[in-house]
């Protein structure tokens, strides 16, 4: 499991879920899911939408623990950290 690729969004400054990225997420070697969502609450606390499709439903949902493994992920390559692949994500777009 891991983020191919993320480019940060430019925050707006309002006080709801603010997008911070979106960014491009390899579930395992078969399963891709491209265009999803980082987003940040009000409070700082973060969280990981898959895209949506025509219509506004969601392409695919998580499991919390996934959901939140996924974030994490996400919000590491976005800071710039080494991360298990061994790339530095700062270098990546």
């Amino acid at each position: 499991m891991r983020i191919l690729g993320i480019k940060r969004a430019v925050r707006d400054g309002r006080s709801r879920m603010r997008l911070i990225a979106t960014f491009d997420f390899e579930l395992s070697e078969q399963v891709r899911i491209f265009g999803m969502k980082l987003m940040e609450a009000p409070d700082g606390r973060r969280f990981s939408y898959a895209p949506n499709a025509n219509g506004g439903s969601r392409t695919a949902t998580f499991d919390p623990a996934l959901a939140q493994e996924i974030t994490e992920l996400a919000t590491l390559k976005m800071e710039g950290h080494v991360t298990a692949d061994g790339q530095n994500q700062s270098q990546a777009a």
